[in-house]
């Protein structure tokens, strides 16, 4: 009989979030994550398959550190809570975010995010493909403020303007998908 394993999937990729966090994503290698979890760096390869695996489950504990919003909610506000919950991972983790700017939710579990989206965007009245596309534009607006004041970008307006400009962004997104909305945000 082998012996039980020491660490998971959701351990390393716990581990590799602290090593970007503090170190910077360029940090996160095999070794490092290993040396945090007190193992090697052969014993990671039960969880991860290769540092792409390793890149996309960062991917996935950015998208997964929130609870998804209660599906029986209006689609607007389960759209502007997903895109704060978002909103607040780039704060937590200015470091590592960018990767959701870099790679695509390639995860069971990151998918649940976008599927969230476009299951709201379809309730809003979307046919399949607008709300794909829809998506694709929300998502690129949303992570783009995000990354961009985790960054700093925004850091010589107060947070109070912060707040206001992203709920502006979010009442865009919405009016945008809205059934009254642009036309021209629809199609």
């Amino acid at each position: 009989m082998g012996r039980p394993a020491q660490i998971s999937r959701p351990a390393v990729l716990a581990a590799a979030l602290e090593v970007a966090d503090e170190h910077g994503l360029d940090a996160v290698t095999m070794q490092a994550v290993a040396a945090r979890l007190g193992v090697t760096a052969m014993a990671l390869y039960r969880h991860v398959r290769s540092k792409d695996d390793l890149l996309d489950g960062l991917v996935e504990a950015l998208l997964t550190e929130f609870p998804p919003p209660d599906p029986s909610l209006p689609w607007r506000e389960r759209l502007a809570l997903t895109a704060t919950a978002v909103r607040a991972s780039a704060g937590r983790h200015p470091a590592v975010f960018p990767l959701l700017l870099r790679r695509p939710a390639e995860t069971d579990q990151a998918r649940r995010v976008r599927d969230g989206v476009l299951a709201a965007l379809r309730e809003a009245g979307l046919d399949d493909e607008r709300a794909a596309r829809a998506e694709r534009l929300i998502s690129t607006a949303v992570l783009g403020y995000a990354a961009s004041e985790a960054a700093g970008r925004f850091g010589h307006h107060a947070r109070e303007v912060r707040d206001a400009d992203f709920e502006i962004l979010l009442d865009v997104i919405g009016a945008c998908v809205d059934p009254g909305g642009s036309r021209s945000c629809r199609e």
